[in-house]
């Protein structure tokens, strides 16, 4: 059963932002060679990870993201079951492939494809 692999969160101002929730959680962040930082949320393997990076959009929220196998194929049971592609799918060079969706109530989330051979 597809389960939520990662989460976005966009910030205003990142290093506000990653100050908060270090101070609140404890979380650590890995910052990557672009305006983007890997957060962990335990020092656990398994636990759920995620990712900030500068706010896109005013109205951009959290996107959950859902682990899939065979994106192609998700998206289109996506479009099936009343919800629509908002984003299709896009190469993350080294962890997979993305797509963003939206449910029939309007709310996004995205589906992702780990494969770490990803150009």
């Amino acid at each position: 059963m597809p389960k939520i692999v990662h989460f976005d969160l966009p910030a205003d101002d990142l290093e506000r932002a990653r100050k908060f929730y270090t101070d609140l959680f404890g979380w650590t962040f890995e910052k990557l060679p672009m305006d983007y930082y890997l957060i962990a949320t335990s020092d656990e393997k398994e636990s759920l990870g995620g990712g900030m990076g500068k706010r896109g959009d005013p109205e951009q929220g959290i996107t959950n993201f859902i682990g899939v196998e065979g994106i192609e194929d998700y998206m289109r049971r996506v479009e099936e079951a009343g919800g629509s592609v908002i984003s299709p799918k896009q190469t993350v060079p080294g962890w997979g492939h993305m797509a963003l969706c939206a449910d029939t109530e309007g709310n996004v989330f995205g589906l992702f494809e780990e494969d770490a051979s990803a150009k």
